[in-house]
């Protein structure tokens, strides 16, 4: 199997294990940074989808509702910042792990299961751009293997959902609560730390990010390699093609699960003392009461996902597989240079002592032997 760092074509003294961990850090490093730049930019859109996927709003002209909560100060009025009055450090760094924990994770559990299967990875970089048709097709693409391709397309997005969750939803929750609020709440709750680090409605939270997951790295470029059109392949098509699939696929199907994520907060936030553990069979029976179907799928609450959620997700797609792979041969060769000055010097001083050494007498130099310690 080549990858992208292969093609590259440098005489690289990194082992094969170590390229392929480098390649990996570096891409789920630079997954973190892209996304938390650009979650932090759109907060406001963020908390605008938060309301609209709440129990918080009802009725009509939801939408002004929605708007109208995400820009109160808190002192009666209304500020352009007051979203981002909401963000912490522990917001800034769960974003940017956020997405690089789950590429991270993605790519090792693509990786691992796909050697352990005997099945191909995920495509990725040019790869998506190459003509399908130009693949090997084995004789032995029977039942189990597609069974096992299928088990390892489930299995990736599912486990990197779930450590994303792990590392996201507790400072989601803060961003949506407050963060004294949610300090409150968290003391009234009582949790173990386990419970704790994971944060309120973590199972529902853990469901929508595995579908996002697999929508970016698996539903996208497989459909885009196996399906677009192969004269118009290129960078514009791939960036427009991952964006629809997040707005008419992804969207579509997490935004069922982003409201029963905000409706199980407001239930844990709505009883008789200052909290309660989330029971999501009344949270789903309330909401289907009072509001039917539309309590967890409306075109607003549709929208106001989109917003918040296509502009990186959407984009990770074309940004994980355009734009990181041009810095790889920079970071290959920093590496490599890296573990020269590592590993030479260490050699150099290894061989000493099988060189003759010479001593020098006047104008004659003698030959002596080599030291013994």
């Amino acid at each position: 199997m080549s990858t992208e760092h292969e093609r590259h074509g440098r005489n690289n003294e990194l082992s094969e294990s170590v390229q392929s961990a480098t390649m990996m850090t570096y891409r789920s490093v630079g997954l973190g940074v892209y996304g938390a730049a650009i979650r932090f930019v759109g907060m406001p859109l963020e908390k605008i989808a938060l309301y609209m996927n709440s129990a918080q709003v009802s009725g009509e002209n939801q939408l002004r509702q929605a708007v109208q909560l995400a820009f109160q100060d808190g002192k009666g009025g209304s500020s352009f910042l007051a979203p981002y009055k909401v963000v912490g450090p522990a917001s800034g760094i769960a974003w940017f792990l956020q997405y690089s924990v789950m590429g991270m994770v993605f790519q090792v559990v693509d990786k691992t299961l796909s050697q352990a299967m005997g099945v191909p990875v995920m495509p990725y970089g040019k790869k998506l751009m190459e003509n399908p048709e130009s693949d090997v097709r084995e004789e032995s693409s029977d039942l189990v293997t597609t069974m096992k391709s299928c088990s390892k397309i489930l299995l990736a997005p599912v486990i990197a959902g779930m450590v994303e969750s792990v590392v996201a939803n507790r400072a989601e929750a803060q961003r949506y609560f407050g963060i004294h609020k949610f300090s409150q709440m968290e003391a009234a709750l009582k949790w173990n730390p386990i419970s704790k680090m994971c944060g309120p409605a973590y199972l529902v939270n853990s469901s929508r990010n595995l579908i996002m997951s697999a929508t970016s790295f698996v539903i996208t470029p497989v459909l885009y390699r196996k399906y677009f059109p192969q004269e118009q392949k290129s960078q514009g098509t791939l960036f427009w093609f991952g964006l629809g699939v997040n707005i008419f696929i992804g969207n579509v199907v997490a935004i069922t699960q982003q409201a029963l994520w905000g409706r199980a907060l407001d239930y844990a936030a709505s009883g008789t003392t200052v909290a309660r553990n989330i029971h999501y069979k009344s949270v789903i029976q309330e909401g289907l009461v009072k509001e039917g179907k539309s309590a967890f799928f409306t075109m607003p609450k549709w929208a106001s996902r989109v917003l918040m959620n296509a502009p990186v997700q959407g984009t990770l797609p074309w940004f994980y597989n355009e734009i990181l792979p041009l810095g790889e041969g920079a970071v290959l060769s920093a590496a490599n240079s890296v573990y020269s000055q590592m590993v030479k010097p260490s050699k150099n001083s290894g061989s000493r002592s099988s060189v003759p050494l010479t001593t020098e007498i006047g104008t004659e130099k003698m030959a002596t032997s080599p030291i013994k310690e």
